[in-house]
């Protein structure tokens, strides 16, 4: 046993903020933290040492917000949440919750109104203002949204709140669903599409009704749908350890058998937030190593734990477009262990992870220093030739696919600045991630701090996704329930039941 550093927890009785430990034994990585009323907590952090030392290589502080939202002097951390001048990462993907109502009731939700004893659903004119505020943000605004709830489609003003996002002026709108009315309404599909919907994140909890009861059925026609409205899907798994990690093999199948359609893949690991015995936390965890893992066990080494890397590994190309540009770009500088990524490519029956054949550090490190060089008072135009003429050097020809031209995609997108060569790069691929949200027992502040998907409150303050909903008495229930109706009294003014929304098969 050894240990790796020192951060910062919190006790997840008292929420007291303690000193922890992060440290290796028996190949894995954990997190330790002693309270002085509630005794000593140890969790699992990363289920495997060698790829926490592969991630942690592309650790990389992004932009401090210039126009923080908290003012406070003294920041406590994740106490003061909204964004606040400590916070290390602008918003890369913003999530606007807009109604806590859904059709089903999973176990492992974050939250959902019958459970919360009231109906929280802003008005557009709230919608606005919060979509507003993350693009205010600066250096960089914001310019992706997840309109998120509870199930969003429950609104039956989700069209004009899409439409509402586009005229704030994001590029990229998703919609976070589990699918059901999605299956059920094809014109609804087909409007939320052409208001402005690029995808949806769809709930995908596996390829049998044991393992994804909550959709399973109403699959068939949600693709179905999608088609007839030329509408992408990622899915998105929630992956729990004793219940759906058998299939995450079969999930990853799926995925390449629909690829006309779906365009990624995002395991998710679940979160265990609520009350929960030490036994049901040991039984449930599971890390992104161990999904790894099991995927290459699953699908015979189609895809392997070397094909993955760290959201920041793509920080050299943010610094590279900026040194170019001269101005500050959009950039992923999560933790390292919050999540990895790859992209997969067919071709023909052939599965070709993106790292088979492009020397992805090799090609970073080669960004970074030609960014470095232009900072240093280098030629712009002569450093984007020497860029144009070695770019291919990292890519190996013969083994990638036969109907991909990644050099040519890489200068368009890097040098020429074209990021129509970025949307046929992601239709070309299968984007396959891993997004693993804290909850209070593997609690690490250091990673909050960095954390680049955020949520916006009607109260104007912006807040990480892992203070918003791993802390909901500071931050979810405590700022939603101000904006909300109790049930009773939503249902007086409605003239609806909740009950009536449970999805009935």
């Amino acid at each position: 046993m050894k240990t790796i550093k020192e951060t910062q927890s919190l006790c997840p009785q008292c929420l007291k903020i303690l000193p922890a430990e992060i440290f290796e034994d028996n190949n894995k990585v954990w997190i330790r933290k002693k309270c002085p009323q509630h005794g000593e907590f140890k969790d699992l952090y990363w289920g495997d040492y060698e790829m926490y030392l592969k991630a942690t290589k592309f650790a990389h502080d992004g932009k401090n917000i210039l126009n923080p939202n908290v003012k406070n002097e003294k920041i406590v951390c994740p106490k003061d949440c909204g964004l606040c001048k400590v916070h290390k990462s602008h918003t890369a993907l913003g999530n606007v919750v807009v109604t806590n109502r859904c059709d089903l009731q999973c176990f492992y939700c974050f939250f959902y109104a019958k459970a919360m004893g009231y109906v929280y659903e802003p008005s557009l004119d709230q919608i606005r203002m919060m979509l507003r505020k993350m693009r205010e943000e600066r250096p960089v605004r914001c310019n992706a949204v997840q309109l998120t709830g509870g199930e969003p489609t429950m609104r039956e003003d989700i069209v004009d709140i899409i439409k509402i996002a586009k005229e704030e002026g994001y590029d990229h709108v998703q919609l976070n669903t589990n699918g059901i009315n999605i299956s059920k309404n094809l014109q609804l599909t087909k409007d939320v599409r052409k208001a402005g919907i690029n995808t949806i994140y769809l709930s995908f909890d596996g390829t049998t009704a044991k393992t994804n009861p909550k959709n399973h059925r109403e699959m068939p026609k949600i693709l179905e749908n999608c088609r007839k409205a030329n509408m992408g899907i990622v899915l998105v798994p929630t992956v729990i350890n004793t219940v759906n990690d058998k299939d995450v093999g079969n999930i990853l199948k799926f995925g390449i058998k629909n690829v006309d359609i779906v365009r990624g893949i995002n395991y998710q690991p679940v979160s265990l937030v609520g009350r929960i015995t030490k036994a049901d936390r040991k039984r449930f965890r599971i890390t992104i190593p161990d999904v790894v893992k099991k995927l290459e066990e699953q699908t015979n080494g189609m895809i392997v734990k070397d094909d993955w890397y760290p959201i920041p590994t793509v920080t050299s190309i943010t610094h590279f477009v900026e040194a170019l540009k001269g101005k500050p770009q959009y950039e992923l500088t999560a933790h390292p262990v919050c999540g990895m990524a790859t992209y997969i490519f067919l071709d023909g029956e052939k599965v070709i992870p993106l790292p088979r054949f492009v020397d992805v550090e090799g090609l970073m490190e080669y960004l970074d220093e030609n960014a470095n060089e232009i900072n240093k008072g280098k030629s712009k135009a002569i450093t984007s030739i020497k860029v144009l003429g070695k770019i291919g050097s990292f890519i190996d020809k013969s083994k990638q696919p036969k109907n991909l031209d990644l050099k040519n995609l890489l200068v368009n997108a890097l040098v020429k600045h074209n990021y129509g060569a970025l949307r046929i790069f992601h239709h070309k691929a299968l984007f396959v991630g891993m997004m693993h949200f804290m909850d209070k027992f593997n609690y690490d502040i250091e990673r909050v701090k960095k954390c680049c998907i955020h949520y916006a409150q009607p109260d104007g303050r912006i807040v990480p996704f892992c203070a918003f909903n791993v802390f909901p008495e500071w931050y979810r229930d405590a700022v939603q329930e101000k904006y909300s109706l109790s049930i009773p009294e939503w249902e007086k003014r409605t003239g609806k039941k909740l009950e009536h929304d449970l999805h009935k098969r």
